[in-house]
């Protein structure tokens, strides 16, 4: 199958097909006499599962990993899970950074006043020279 049949099946776009490529996460393929790569059931399969590693928010070096565990049938289980685990560490150190600029903006827009005048607490720390992520909600300058 072509280029837009391998998208079609794997649910993955055409140039991010190009791009697994060309970072190593899928072989390039071999083309046609007129120029074409030319994919089959394996290179879909690939794709999906390369598709739901970044679903999951693996980056690509964890992605290349999980594949080379995944052709590896006398893979050891406690790999793929160190990575899983190693990933879920890394999301929740992710949440916890969401969930402080979250509340120092909640704070920021419960102190605007939202109407026609110019003052606005927002532009003015964000204005502010020192980092925002060192603010505690209900700590201003």
């Amino acid at each position: 199958m072509n280029i837009g049949e391998a998208a079609r099946e794997s649910g993955v776009t055409a140039k991010m097909i190009r791009y697994y490529e060309s970072v190593g996460l899928l072989a390039p393929k071999g083309r046609t006499e007129s120029g074409y790569r030319v994919y089959g059931t394996e290179e879909v399969h690939s794709l999906r599962f390369i598709r739901q590693a970044r679903r999951l928010g693996f980056l690509v070096d964890d992605i290349r990993r999980l594949l080379a565990l995944w052709q590896d049938r006398s893979r050891a289980s406690a790999e793929v899970k160190s990575i899983a685990l190693e990933h879920v560490a890394e999301l929740d150190q992710r949440i916890a950074e969401l969930s402080q600029m979250r509340d120092t903006l909640a704070h920021l827009a419960s102190h605007c006043q939202g109407d026609d005048r110019p003052d606005c607490p927002i532009i003015e720390r964000l204005a502010d020279a020192a980092p925002l992520d060192c603010q505690e909600p209900g700590h201003t300058h």
